[in-house]
This record gives C-alpha cells, sequence and structure tokens, in this order.
C-alpha cells in the first residue's frame, strides 16, 4: 500500500531484498536443471519429452518459489 509516511522505507527495502533474492534463486534453478537437461540431452540420455516436462516443472517451482512473497 502506498502512502507518504516515511517509516514505510524501511518496509519497502525489505521487501525489495527479499523480492531480489527470490528472483535470484529463480534465475539459478532454472539454468541450473536447464543446464543438467542439455548434457543430459547431448549425451542421449535425455529425449525431447523430458527437456519439455523439466522446462514446465522449472516455472512452475519459480511461480511456486515467488508466491511465497505474497
Amino acid at each position: 500500500m502506498q502512502n507518504d509516511k516515511p517509516s514505510s522505507i524501511a518496509e519497502a527495502i525489505r521487501i525489495g531484498k527479499a523480492t531480489k533474492r527470490v528472483v535470484l534463486q529463480n534465475i539459478v534453478l532454472a539454468f541450473g536443471v536447464k543446464a543438467i537437461v542439455l548434457v543430459l540431452g547431448a549425451g542421449g540420455l535425455a529425449t525431447l519429452w523430458e527437456a519439455v516436462f523439466a522446462d514446465v516443472g522449472v516455472a512452475l517451482l519459480a511461480i511456486l518459489n515467488a508466491s511465497r512473497l505474497r
């Protein structure tokens, strides 16, 4: 909620730091899973469907992780 109280600045900073932490977690998780699936796919151990499921799964995990902020 927006207001003109200076005391809200500390809360806004806390929310911003928490948001930054969750965004970084989501990026690291997404890149990590995609790198693993890429390596497995290059080695012939992962199929296209497994890559699709991994991608959708990472997207769902990122959404659930971000929903913690509410």
